[in-house]
C-alpha cells in the first residue's frame, strides 16, 4: 500500500523564509522603486531541506530574486521547492517573468511570503504556477513579508511614498532650547545612522523654518546607494540664494515646494540657482502637503524622510501621512515652556485619538534611545 507523504513541517518553511527575508533586506535603498525580494531554493526531506540556492533583487532593473537562486542553484532546482518573499512576477517588465523560470527549473513547491499588489502581478503569479501543477503556499511569515515591502505597497495602492518621520529629542520632549539651539541633541553614534538612512530614501523633506535655523545640507554622509532629493516646503519661496541647499544644487537636486502665491521673481531666482521649483495649487497647507506626496509618488519616490521641524510633522501627523516613525531620545533635560517640541500642528483634543506606534526595535546608539516603529492603522 502506497504511504501518504509526511505533513511537511511548517518550522521548515518558516526557518527558510526567515532567510530569504535577510536577503531581501540586503536589496533595501538599492532596487526602488521596485519591492526588495529575497529568495532561497531547498531540496532534501520535506521540513528538513537543505539551501541549494539564494539570492536577492539587488539592483534596479537587474534579475531577480528568484532567477538569482535558481541560477545558483542549478541542477539540484529540479523537484526542490522555491521560498520566496514575495508572489513570483508573471509579466515581462525590465525583466522576463519569475514565473517562466520557475516552471522551466523544475521546482515542484513555492512558498510565498506575501501577494504583490501591483495591479499586473496580483494573484496572477501563484495562478500561472498553479496552471503549471506547482504546489503553491502563501503567508508563510507573512506579517514580515509584507513589512519588507510596506513603502512599495503605500506607493502601489495610495499613490505616495512612505513616509518616515524623524526628530531628535531631550528626555523632555524638546527638540531645540529657548533660543532654537539644537546642535547636537543626539550622540554621534545616533547621527551616524541618520546619515545611514539618508543614504537609503529617495527624498529628505525639511521646512524653510529648519531651512533658515539650521542652513543644513540634507545629504548622506558617506554617500549611500541612492541620492535623495532635497525638499523644501517654503510657501513663499524665501530659501536664501547663499544657503547651503541652493548653492549644491547642481550637485544634488532641491525641489522647493511654494504656495500659489509665491512672488514669481523668488521663484524664478531659485529655478535660475539650480533647485526645480513646485509649485503646490493648494492655499491651505494640509491639502498642499498632500499634494506633494501625491506628485511625488507619480515620480515613483518609494521612500520619504521627514526631518522636521515641529510644524511639518505636525502637518504630517495631523494629515495621518506619518507610516514610521525613528525618535531619538537623548539623556538630557532642556526644559523651557517656550522650548519647542518634536511634534506642532493641531494635535488630538484625546488621548484615545492619538496615534499609535507599533514599536519594531528599542536601540541605544551612544547613550541616546532610539525607539523605530510603523503607524498603527484603523
Amino acid at each position: 500500500m502506497a504511504m501518504e507523504p509526511a505533513p511537511r513541517s511548517q518550522t521548515g518553511d518558516e526557518r527558510l523564509m526567515r532567510r530569504a527575508l535577510e536577503l531581501a533586506a540586503k536589496g533595501r535603498g538599492a532596487v526602488e522603486p521596485n519591492p526588495p525580494v529575497g529568495a532561497v531554493v531547498a531540496a532534501g526531506p520535506a521540513g528538513d531541506e537543505r539551501i541549494v540556492g539564494e539570492g536577492w533583487h539587488a539592483r534596479f532593473g537587474g534579475p531577480h530574486a528568484e532567477v538569482v537562486a535558481l541560477a545558483a542553484a542549478g541542477a539540484a532546482a529540479r523537484g526542490g521547492t522555491l521560498v520566496v518573499t514575495l508572489e513570483p512576477c508573471c509579466h515581462h517588465g525590465k525583466t522576463p517573468p519569475c514565473t517562466d523560470a520557475i516552471i522551466a527549473a523544475g521546482i515542484t513547491r513555492v512558498v510565498v511570503g506575501a501577494d504583490d499588489p501591483f495591479p499586473a502581478v496580483s494573484g496572477a503569479g501563484i495562478d500561472a504556477l498553479n496552471r503549471a501543477g506547482i504546489a503553491v503556499e502563501v503567508g508563510v511569515c507573512a506579517a514580515e513579508a509584507r513589512r519588507m515591502i510596506a513603502p512599495f505597497r503605500r506607493l502601489v495602492e495610495d499613490r505616495r511614498p512612505w513616509v518616515v518621520a524623524k526628530w531628535a529629542m531631550s528626555v523632555d520632549g524638546r527638540v531645540a532650547t529657548t533660543t532654537r539651539e539644537s546642535r547636537w541633541i543626539s550622540s554621534e553614534d545616533s547621527r551616524v545612522l541618520v546619515h545611514d538612512l539618508r543614504g537609503r530614501v529617495d527624498a529628505i523633506l525639511v521646512g524653510i523654518g529648519t531651512a533658515l535655523a539650521d542652513d543644513p545640507l540634507l545629504t548622506a554622509r558617506p554617500a549611500g546607494p541612492r541620492r535623495a532629493v532635497r525638499i523644501v516646503l517654503d510657501r513663499t519661496a524665501r530659501l536664501p540664494l547663499e544657503s547651503r541647499l541652493v548653492r549644491s544644487a547642481r550637485e544634488v537636486p532641491v525641489l522647493v515646494a511654494t504656495g500659489p502665491d509665491a512672488p514669481a521673481d523668488r521663484v524664478a531666482a531659485l529655478e535660475a540657482a539650480g533647485c526645480e521649483a513646485w509649485r503646490g495649487r493648494s492655499a491651505h497647507a494640509g491639502d498642499r502637503l498632500l499634494e506633494l506626496l501625491h506628485e511625488l509618488g507619480r515620480r515613483s519616490l518609494t521612500t520619504l524622510l521627514a526631518e522636521g521641524g515641529p510644524t511639518v510633522l505636525g502637518g504630517l501627523a495631523d494629515a495621518r501621512l506619518i507610516d514610521e516613525v525613528w525618535a531619538f531620545i537623548a539623556p538630557t533635560i532642556i526644559g523651557g515652556g517656550a522650548a519647542p517640541a518634536a511634534v506642532a500642528g493641531a494635535g488630538v483634543e484625546r488621548i484615545v485619538s492619538a496615534t499609535g506606534l507599533d514599536v519594531e526595535s528599542v536601540d541605544r546608539p551612544g547613550g541616546d534611545v532610539l525607539v523605530r516603529g510603523v503607524v498603527r492603522r484603523g
